[in-house]
């Protein structure tokens, strides 16, 4: 079997997986999987080292993800109407599953340009290194901007875990966040995940909706994220990260501007406010460097509830 076939065999998997857990009503599970799929057929389509995948190939896989973050989206969402539905995504699976020889039209009318490109550490620096330029090759074609994904500005914030007697849950509302350009900023949020000393996750990663409103020097949040772990489950070491972001429209990607994070010693229950960290993040915390020797800070209050 060639490399392409088990990737694709593989993608086949974790479709199936994720609508079964749908059907089964586990949306969280659900979610997780719709996510961790859509984000591995977006790096598919923006890798330029692959031969296997032709180009039509690749509109097909993008426009799969746009589908798989549509379903994410209505799973999180309170509103019924107009929403993506399961039965819909698995008319995706004979395609998905035989992407190599599909020559028909695609089902649903959606957009393959992913919201966000992806960027490998480090690399959006690189990015508003460069020049900025306004014209250039692809300037005016319907291609040059991003087609935003309805409901990806929403979030993919997940409800909070079932309680357990003894165990403890941490619900933490992002307040504010003070920048000196918090104006300038377009479509922001916040990308929150928990690592151990190694930087890894151990956690679902979740995206609040964009902000509800800029003031002076502030950006306001006011959304609660339900941590998808209980405190006493984590490790030694772990933390609490807080990625803010931002979209930029020129370069057409969405780059970290700066982040936050919080040790286990800190929480508690009330509010809190946490330094800010030049990006890019450091998820295992050895080479830290303040954003701004400034009074502004990421403004949080932590809720813990016990049974």
């Amino acid at each position: 079997m060639t490399e392409i076939s088990k990737t694709i065999q593989k993608w086949h998997a974790s479709f199936k997986k994720g609508t079964d857990f749908d059907s089964w009503g586990q949306l969280v599970e659900a979610i997780d999987e719709y996510q961790i799929l859509a984000r591995q057929l977006q790096k598919e389509v923006q890798s330029s080292n692959s031969s296997d995948i032709s180009e039509d190939q690749k509109k097909t896989l993008g426009k799969i993800a746009t589908c798989l973050e549509l379903r994410s989206a209505a799973l999180q969402s309170t509103h019924s109407q107009d929403e993506f539905k399961l039965e819909d995504l698995k008319k995706l699976e004979p395609i998905i599953k035989n992407i190599l020889t599909y020559k028909k039209d695609f089902p649903f009318d959606v957009q393959p340009v992913p919201l966000r490109k992806i960027l490998a550490p480090g690399e959006e620096e690189n990015l508003e290194l460069e020049e900025e330029d306004d014209g250039g090759a692809g300037a005016g074609s319907p291609d040059s901007f991003p087609i935003r994904v309805p409901g990806a500005l929403e979030g993919t914030l997940l409800p909070r875990l079932p309680s357990e007697p003894g165990m403890t849950l941490l619900t933490i509302k992002i307040e504010k966040i003070g920048l000196k350009d918090a104006g300038q900023c377009i479509d922001p949020y916040v990308t929150v995940s928990i690592k151990d000393l190694n930087g890894i996750d151990l956690n679902p990663v979740q995206d609040t909706p964009v902000a509800s409103r800029k003031e002076d020097t502030y950006i306001h949040f006011n959304v609660e994220v339900e941590i998808q772990k209980h405190l006493e489950k984590l490790p030694k070491g772990a933390a609490i990260f807080f990625e803010f972001k931002h979209y930029k429209p020129k370069k057409r990607f969405t780059s970290t501007k700066c982040f936050a994070f919080m040790e286990m010693d800190e929480i508690k229950s009330g509010p809190i406010v946490i330094e800010l960290y030049k990006k890019p993040t450091d998820f295992k915390r050895k080479k830290l460097h303040l954003l701004t020797k400034k009074p502004l800070y990421l403004h949080l209050h932590q809720t813990l509830h016990k049974d």
